[in-house]
């Protein structure tokens, strides 16, 4: 009986050895899970190559090593060697000084042709045409452009702002349309206040002039309302309030606009 408990324990491996076994299973599994985990996008990688060869990480060196030499590494920067594709290139001083001369010649330009307009057409009593450090500033009264209360572009003023229109295809500037009233109070339906009136009216203004002009962007144009905010004269007589009913066109000049901003 001994014997053969004997001969039966020694049947199979070991206790040991199936110990070991699941292990390396375990190991051999964890390592094909880790294998798995890391298989690369080609896509991605090609992408995100690309990148790190078109455009350089570090201000100073292509790698993260530092050079033997930094100094020459400095001296191709300041000359403009190996810069960054993707930096905007700095614009020379002497164009853009260049380039505002231009506009203000232009602006000049078309100061006297709106002078020329206004004298062939005898509209200098309703019309002032003046060159302000704001650029050039065209101020229209109400009888000129609109009915009382209203907002709709007269026929009378039409010319005039296709005139307007077609210099200002000729230059760059930004214009700003601003509108004005008198202090007497207006409550209709349409407009409870100066406040929209004066914006309505500036509104129309900049409306009819790219309505009836080619080739002018719309994102040149601001329109503002000031109600009864800034008049030109006392608000106490008739001749007055009619001064201060008005729009005024301005012709940005390029230096009033980029230190008021």
């Amino acid at each position: 009986m001994n014997l053969r408990r004997r001969k039966e324990k020694k049947k199979g491996a070991p206790k040991w050895m199936t110990t070991y076994a699941d292990m390396i299973t375990l190991v051999l599994v964890f390592f094909i899970l880790l294998f798995s985990m890391s298989q690369i996008n080609l896509v991605k990688f090609e992408a995100i190559a690309e990148s790190f060869r078109n455009r350089m990480i570090f201000d100073f060196y292509p790698s993260a090593i530092e050079s033997d030499y930094p100094t020459e590494q400095t001296k191709i920067q300041e000359n403009g060697e190996k810069n960054n594709e993707f930096e905007d290139p700095t614009e020379n001083p002497d164009h853009v000084a260049s380039k505002e001369a231009e506009q203000k010649e232009d602006l000049e330009e078309l100061k006297k042709e709106i002078d020329e307009f206004l004298k062939e057409n005898e509209l200098s009593d309703i019309i002032a045409a003046t060159q302000t450090e704001r650029g050039v500033v065209l101020v229209l009264e109400e009888q000129l452009l609109f009915e009382t209360s209203r907002a709709e572009v007269l026929d009378g003023a039409k010319p005039f702002l296709t005139k307007v229109g077609t210099l200002l295809t000729n230059i760059p500037n930004f214009v700003k349309v601003e509108g004005h009233t008198d202090n007497r109070q207006i409550n209709t339906y349409r407009y409870p206040s100066n406040w929209e009136l004066s914006g309505a009216r500036a509104s129309s203004v900049i409306r009819y002039i790219l309505t009836n002009t080619e080739g002018l962007d719309p994102k040149r144009f601001t329109a503002v309302a000031y109600a009864e905010t800034r008049p030109v004269a006392p608000n106490d007589s008739e001749k007055n309030w009619s001064k201060n009913r008005r729009v005024e066109i301005v012709i940005l000049d390029p230096d009033y606009e980029s230190s008021s901003t």
